[in-house]
């Protein structure tokens, strides 16, 4: 059985602004690395699966980047989405795209923008899901990571009894999953110990998830039957514009996680970062003796806790600062308290308001 992945590459990532563009998002940047978050991801699976093996998806606007990025990746298998739709349409299109090409073709699913480390644990996990589905060709995996504090912006996932052992990881059925949570069930998650943050990578047979979605969500896989029947023809790129934009957006776990009847969690055996905001630096970069995480010219006089990014050729010096992010591009410079990162998005916000899309 061949092993595909699918590289979900279509973020915005707004929290990164002002170095997180529309042309250049998270995702293409390099964080805290001599690689962007899209190369590490795609050089994780080294060795898992053949280069000629994985798709990302991505926006239209984004597939001359991916390219440039990725040049050992065959550009028939960047998939540029006309329009957002979120997870669901994405992966329903890219499973069609994989079984046209293996008819008991396995995927594995995963964000673009997480730091997975070491490489060898994430490859153990992804074979013991391979093993489980083999066990089940019906199964579906997700990946659960084990909270290290009652987070409120991770969505959350129940473990049920054990699976077999025979896999070499922890491994459970999934009781249920559960949205973000408010700080008090947070901390119920957190104190149960039975309840794992939702990685978002995910683990099936591409026959298997298209017929979860055509049980699931009929009116979407309609809209993805008509572009997979096109797949090999000189149409296929006109239907898949065509019938995807008519889908309505939604996730993964809405269409199809939390309604399949057979989901295996397996506990990660790997260190995971989502880098949902600025404050991931202080845990990819190694801070210095007063806290400061840097990337870039900095000189810090009475200064802790920062996190410093900035240009190669632009010094950075702050005076008696402490617990603020200070980001610096060619045309905008971000100042904010760590408190108040989660704002960064109402600058992008008001800026698309004002017109200002020079700064988008």
């Amino acid at each position: 059985m061949t092993l595909h992945a699918v590289i979900m590459a279509g973020g915005s990532g707004t929290r990164f602004w002002p170095a997180s563009r529309q042309e250049v998002p998270k995702q293409l940047l390099r964080m805290g690395s001599t690689r962007s978050m899209l190369q590490t991801t795609f050089d994780r699976l080294s060795g898992l699966v053949s280069s000629q093996h994985v798709l990302v998806a991505t926006n239209s606007q984004l597939v001359e980047a991916v390219v440039s990025q990725l040049p050992d990746l065959p550009i028939e298998h960047i998939i540029g989405e006309p329009v957002k739709r979120d997870t669901a349409p994405c992966i329903g299109v890219a499973a069609s795209l994989v079984q046209a090409a293996d008819k008991d073709g396995m995927m594995i699913v995963m964000p673009s923008d997480h730091v997975i480390e070491p490489r060898s644990e994430f490859h153990r996990a992804i074979q013991a899901g391979v093993r489980l589905i083999e066990q089940d060709p019906e199964r579906i995996v997700t990946f659960g990571i084990r909270p290290t504090y009652p987070a409120e912006s991770f969505g959350y996932i129940e473990r049920g009894n054990a699976l077999d052992g025979s896999t070499g990881v922890a491994a459970f059925e999934v009781q249920r999953f559960r949205e973000k949570p408010k700080k008090e069930v947070a901390e119920e998650f957190f104190s149960a110990g039975s309840f794992y943050w939702n990685s978002g990578i995910f683990l099936w047979k591409a026959k298997t998830i298209l017929n979860a979605l055509k049980s699931y969500e009929p009116e979407m896989f309609e809209h993805i039957d008509r572009i997979s029947q096109a797949i090999g023809t000189p149409n296929f790129h006109a239907k898949f514009v065509e019938h995807f934009q008519e889908i309505q957006g939604k996730s993964i776990d809405y269409a199809v996680m939390e309604r399949h009847p057979k989901v295996a969690l397996i506990e990660a055996p790997f260190q995971w970062d989502d880098v949902g905001s600025w404050q991931a630096m202080s845990r990819l970069l190694k801070p210095d003796g007063q806290g400061n995480a840097v990337e870039g010219p900095y000189l810090g006089i009475d200064s802790k806790n920062m996190i410093v990014r900035s240009e190669a050729d632009h010094l950075v010096v702050t005076i008696g600062m402490q617990d603020v992010i200070v980001v610096h591009t060619k045309d905008a410079t971000l100042v904010a308290p760590k408190q108040e990162e989660e704002r960064v998005r109402e600058v992008v916000k008001q800026l698309q308001e004002l017109g200002l899309r020079q700064y988008l």
